[in-house]
């Protein structure tokens, strides 16, 4: 396992969709691994593998407070969203320094195929929800600022770029 580098918001990979996985191989649960280390590494609560150049609809996400809970997802997909919305400060390691308050749906049903290759249903509210939904935009390649209005996600954008710099 080992952490990896996160690509930088400008790089083309992040804002184009992500392949399908075909199966669980052994190849895809090492990367499950090692966006688990570098998700914990941030910290952050979830990762998808476009984030770490690796263009593979799989995302991993750990909302619990003691960690160590994370859930492995290969081609998750929404079923259901709840109407009721939750608001949350998201933030990206591809676009680091600044943050943004986005409105999601507070729960979510999703489908996907787990670390044991089978197809699972599983339910997510709050904070498990939002981050199931972040990395799922990921990828599709849209990032939380693609929920923001043009002036403000490119003001988030100049700034990330003016702190990258120094």
């Amino acid at each position: 396992m080992s952490v990896r580098a996160c690509l930088p918001y400008a790089d083309r990979r992040l804002h184009h969709p992500a392949a399908p996985v075909a199966a669980i191989t052994e190849t895809v649960r090492m990367i499950w691994d090692d966006m688990i280390e570098t998700m914990e590494a941030m910290p952050g609560v979830g990762l998808a593998a476009p984030q770490i150049g690796i263009l593979l609809r799989l995302v991993v996400v750990d909302a619990s407070e003691r960690r160590g809970q994370a859930v492995r997802m290969a081609n998750p997909e929404v079923l259901h969203a709840s109407v009721q919305l939750r608001s949350h400060d998201e933030a990206s390691p591809n676009l680091p320094g600044v943050s943004a308050r986005v409105e999601r749906p507070r729960a979510v049903t999703v489908r996907f195929l787990n670390a044991a290759g089978e197809v699972e249903e599983r339910d997510f509210v709050g904070l498990w929800a939002t981050s199931a939904q972040h990395q799922i935009d990921h990828l599709d390649g849209k990032l939380y600022v693609d929920h923001l209005t043009p002036l403000r996600r490119k003001m988030l954008v100049a700034k990330s770029a003016k702190l990258a710099r120094g």
